[in-house]
């Protein structure tokens, strides 16, 4: 279970249920976590990264969540 992609997925469910500044710490902590990731580990945190931002900018700008549902499935089929 990687906590950035299951903050998106909360999202993703209820818009309500995680708040923007949640939102953009989310992204922040998993852009954090992929510059100190392994290799191998690397390639899940990108997709986590891309999910939480796109999350984050969805949000922010009350758009839809397509780019955060690709990246959580993208995610998804690397675990």
């Amino acid at each position: 279970m990687n906590k950035h992609i299951e903050i998106v997925k909360k999202w993703i469910a209820d818009k309500n249920s995680v708040d923007d500044k949640e939102l953009i710490a989310n992204r922040q902590s998993a852009y954090d976590s992929d510059a100190a990731a392994t290799y191998a580990y690397r390639m899940q945190i990108k997709a986590a990264f891309h999910a939480a931002d796109a999350a984050a900018a969805a949000s922010a700008v009350d758009a839809d969540d397509t780019q955060a549902v690709y990246w959580v499935k993208k995610y998804e089929s690397l675990v």
